[in-house]
């Protein structure tokens, strides 16, 4: 029999091209606020294919493959340029000099996003699966079009905070190609009881984003991207109280 490819999981992931594809064609006409919704909308259609592969017993290698490349796309060059033709562009107005760091910011934001995903996809099997090493690269993009999200909601140009942007895309690539830790969320069973007040909690967190969508979303990523550092910290912390609590009845035999 010919060999095929699943279908059911490759829409998802071809919608999540589409949709990275798209971005790039928004913002080439101006429309930054479309091209940033996009981008979630791939981000929600990245996490379905998954889901999807494994609930219908449809995982393939080429499935893996292919959802790495539109990764690439979708959360790599679109967030890039979509940031470049916004703010980052402004910068050739000062000189050239601030020309060339703007786009090279958004150089370093695709490469980090290429070396994230590269990474990520050696170490399958071998990674502890609750912690991401190196912030994802969808959550990565979403802290950058989040900000030009809640920007344009607010009337604010990117022209107002290209110094600003050129921080932000800079530190996402950074934290992406990081050694810190983030919590994958991957261990979280659905299907387990969980207390009545998380059930309250999960109902703000949808009020709030019907009053302020972008707001809102982009918050919870800015947090979550933070939280990196702040959980590296804190197992480095308990790590080296643990060697010292070790070492301390071999001091005392000596």
């Amino acid at each position: 029999m010919r060999k095929g490819i699943f279908l059911l999981p490759n829409l998802f992931t071809t919608g999540a091209l589409f949709a990275g594809f798209y971005a790039i064609i928004a913002a080439m006409k101006g429309n930054f606020e479309i091209a940033s919704m996009v981008i979630f909308l791939a981000m929600i259609l990245d996490g379905l294919d998954g889901r999807v592969a494994r609930m219908t017993n449809t995982q393939s290698a080429f499935g893996a493959e292919y959802d790495s490349l539109s990764d690439m796309v979708s959360f790599g060059v679109a967030p890039g340029l979509v940031m470049y033709q916004w703010s980052l562009v402004y910068l050739a107005d000062i000189s050239t000099f601030w020309g060339k760091l703007g786009w090279l910011a958004a150089f370093i934001y695709t490469t980090s996003t290429a070396l994230r995903l590269a990474r990520f996809n050696t170490q399958i099997g071998k990674a502890d699966k609750r912690y991401f090493q190196g912030l994802a690269s969808p959550a990565a993009a979403a802290v950058v079009m989040g900000a030009v999200w809640v920007c344009e909601t607010y009337g604010i140009t990117g022209e107002e905070v290209k110094y600003i942007a050129l921080v932000l895309t800079t530190l996402a690539g950074g934290l992406m190609v990081s050694r810190f830790s983030y919590y994958s969320f991957k261990d979280l069973d659905l299907r387990k009881k969980v207390p009545f007040v998380a059930v309250l909690a999960v109902m703000l967190v949808f009020v709030f984003l019907s009053i302020e969508t972008s707001t809102v979303l982009f918050l919870i990523f800015v947090l979550y991207m933070l939280s990196g550092p702040v959980i590296s910290l804190f197992r480095w912390n308990r790590k080296r109280q643990r060697l010292s609590t070790d070492e301390e009845p071999a001091d005392g035999q000596s």
